[in-house]
């Protein structure tokens, strides 16, 4: 394998829990507005401008964590990830730019705050949808970037042959 590609979402159960629950949460509201003509909550049957706002406010939400993507290269120019809507388009780190490059365990509560993209928790930034595998990459500059990963072993492979490649090219 010359090229490692993949694609993870926020797919776990409990995700689609609060996604399904807010679009029930709505199915509801339009039951008291339309069927019942009742008020829910601050909002009444007859504000089709507050019901416009709770419709909109609801759907966005859950496109917005149905988009979410994080999206892993690895070839010979290096690592490109992507992880959507934040980025538009995948960033790359080059293998000359790397310290190290290696696949580590994590626990992504305890060093990042949980999964998502973050930065600032003192181990570097995360880019991170689900499980607790990802590529540990330390730039020459001593930035600190994780990138989880479902598929360890293919990306272990390929970090491997590029990673140690442009090593042994640099001695």
């Amino acid at each position: 394998m010359r090229v490692f590609n993949e694609t993870q979402r926020f797919n776990q159960w409990f995700m689609q829990l609060i996604n399904y629950g807010m679009l029930l949460f709505l199915l509801y509201c339009f039951y008291i507005w339309f069927i019942a003509k009742s008020n829910a909550d601050q909002v009444m049957a007859t504000d089709s401008t507050g019901q416009i706002v709770v419709t909109v406010t609801v759907l966005l939400c859950v496109l917005l964590i149905w988009s979410f993507k994080l999206k892993t290269k690895i070839d010979e120019k290096g690592i490109h990830y992507q992880f959507s809507p934040i980025h538009r388009t995948y960033r790359l780190i080059r293998w000359n730019d790397m310290q190290s490059c290696n696949l580590r365990k994590y626990n992504a509560l305890r060093e990042y705050g949980g999964w998502g993209f973050k930065s600032g928790f003192g181990n570097g930034t995360a880019f991170n949808v689900k499980g607790n595998k990802g590529i540990q990459i330390v730039l020459k500059n001593d930035k600190k970037i994780l990138i989880g990963t479902q598929k360890d072993t293919a990306a272990t492979a390929i970090i491997n042959r590029h990673f140690k490649k442009n090593t042994d090219e640099r001695i």
